[in-house]
């Protein structure tokens, strides 16, 4: 009977890569990542600088000059073939992964196929894995190497090597020497770190060029990773950007937390390293630098996926349902799948930030590390101990109902130019003199909404008494200015976008400075009507 669940659950994974694979080669933007690392390095052995390559959709390559070393390979072949080794190689790489949680979850042998299946099937299920095949990237693998380092699933005499390679090609695994250093893997921690510096030495004899640009340069420039105020960056850092912390202040106060952060998924590792649970420390200190990086994509977050798992498998009550939700957030995109359902910008907020708060607290509890409650909670009646769950969850959603949405805390605001007016999806009320002339109703502000998965689009025209047009996103916030254009003659559209109307409060004033209109009620209408 266990046989043929394990051939069953295995047959879903299969089927669950094949239909991701599938769908990745449909898309005319598939591997995208994996496009850039082709690109960058066939213009490097052309002879052109490594870090100024820019692919079409403007990505450049981001990763330390020894990246480029090992992955040089890929451009003997053609792109297509390569795309379809690396999303093989992926799926692979979650297999590997799978067994090494395993060994974590189980120490039962007759159980541990099963466990493997199941975790293989929800890595694969997960966002973050599905993004590491969408993109091409190579954060699965990084995962991969530090996992089985960590878990000293290698011989003794290579321990710290793999490591040193992830480290190598991406710096966030270096946390993993510090540590080496905690738990007494003195040898490891010095062999992971000699194993660092002769890739980066490698690196700079076959690339000296690219290595002085890179860890002069480029190493400090966060910015060419993209918008790191965007939703997708769910580090601590991603999420104070959205808070709106002040520049002066932001340096500062992220140093502080992520110091926190990672002192306690440290100890709490250490612990658990003694406590004979490697698995669990390595996939904690794994979290932890999804926490402390300044930037944490999807295709990052593979690390919270596994401490989901290692939750739901653990003994207490409290411990499996912290799983479940964070499992769900890995899973779905809770900002884009509840926020029809929330009508507070608090709660909105906690969805929108709902992994990097959940990878935070992983790190700051540590698989029940503050609570020292799983051995407790066994002991009491599970109902009580669902119960306690239940008003635990109700007083934290409750918490962020009463918030408003932080100052600056709109990731996705977006106001547009004059160059912008052609495209249809950013103005859609009118598209021409005659249509826009139409639509003016003689009222300050004219304006129409239309609602997407993850943003509202408010596109209008004003009449020539307004001179200035603002948007303040929640109570209290700053201001956003949105340009007025003279698109056609006799009229003046705009048009931007907004995470959540719900507390949106659109201005508008006179040459005089006096406000002479201004729209909230009628904001929040539209939004409900344009997401019927």
């Amino acid at each position: 009977m266990r046989d043929r669940r394990v051939a069953l659950v295995w047959t879903a994974f299969v089927v669950v890569a094949l239909v991701s694979c599938a769908l990745v080669l449909r898309r005319d933007d598939r591997l995208s990542d994996l496009h850039i690392y082709y690109g960058a390095l066939s213009d490097l052995h052309a002879g052109r600088p490594l870090y100024e390559f820019r692919a079409a959709n403007g990505g450049p390559f981001t990763y330390p000059p020894f990246a480029a070393l090992v992955l040089g390979p890929i451009t003997g072949v053609p792109e297509g073939v390569v795309q379809g080794i690396w999303l093989v190689a992926t799926c692979a790489a979650v297999v590997a992964i799978a067994a090494a949680v395993g060994v974590a979850l189980t120490t039962r042998r007759s159980r541990r196929p099963l466990v493997v299946a199941v975790a293989a099937t929800v890595l694969m299920l997960s966002a973050p894995v599905q993004s590491n095949l969408r993109f091409g990237q190579v954060s699965v693998f990084i995962v991969l190497l530090a996992l089985l380092d960590g878990m000293g699933l290698v011989p003794p005499r290579l321990r710290g090597v793999l490591v040193g390679v992830a480290a190598a090609i991406k710096l966030t695994p270096l946390l993993f020497v510090v540590y080496f250093l905690a738990t007494g893997r003195y040898r490891d921690a010095a062999r992971a770190v000699a194993t660092f510096l002769a890739c980066a030495g490698l690196a700079a004899v076959v690339l000296p060029g690219e290595s002085w640009t890179y860890w002069t340069e480029a190493v400090r420039q966060t910015s060419r990773i993209g918008n790191l105020a965007s939703l997708g960056n769910q580090s601590v850092h991603g999420m104070l950007l959205r808070v709106g912390v002040d520049e002066a202040t932001l340096p500062l106060l992220w140093a502080a937390l992520v110091a926190l952060v990672c002192a306690a998924a440290l100890l709490r590792a250490r612990q658990l390293t003694v406590r004979g649970r490697p698995g669990h420390a390595a996939v904690l200190v794994g979290c932890a630098t999804v926490a402390a990086s300044p930037v944490s994509w999807t295709h990052h977050q593979v690390w919270p996926v596994l401490a989901a798992m290692l939750l739901i498998g653990a003994s207490g009550v409290t411990q499996r349902a912290a799983g479940v939700g964070l499992l769900a957030a890995m899973v779905v995109s809770l900002g884009a799948v509840l926020g029809p359902v929330s009508t507070r910008p608090g709660v909105q907020f906690l969805f929108e930030n709902a992994r990097a708060i959940g990878v935070s607290l992983l790190c700051l509890v540590g698989f029940g590390g503050v609570a020292v409650a799983a051995s407790r909670t066994s002991r009491r009646p599970a109902g009580r101990g669902w119960l306690r769950v239940g008003v635990t969850a109700t007083v934290a959603v409750a918490f962020f109902a009463v918030q408003p949405l932080p100052a600056g805390a709109d990731p996705t605001f977006k106001a547009y130019a004059l160059d912008d007016v052609v495209n249809p999806r950013y103005f859609f009320v009118c598209r021409g003199p005659v249509e826009c002339a139409a639509y003016d109703t003689g009222a300050p502000v004219t304006f129409g909404t239309r609602a997407e998965k993850t943003k509202v689009r408010v596109n209008g025209v004003v009449s020539p008494q307004v001179t200035r047009l603002e948007y303040y996103s929640a109570p209290g916030g700053a201001p956003r200015a949105i340009p007025l254009l003279d698109a056609y003659p006799g009229s003046r559209t705009f048009s931007f976008r907004s995470a959540n109307m719900a507390q949106g409060r659109l201005v508008a004033y006179a040459a005089d400075g006096q406000p002479i209109a201004s729209y909230d009620e009628e904001l929040a209408a539209a939004l409900r009507t344009a997401t019927r």
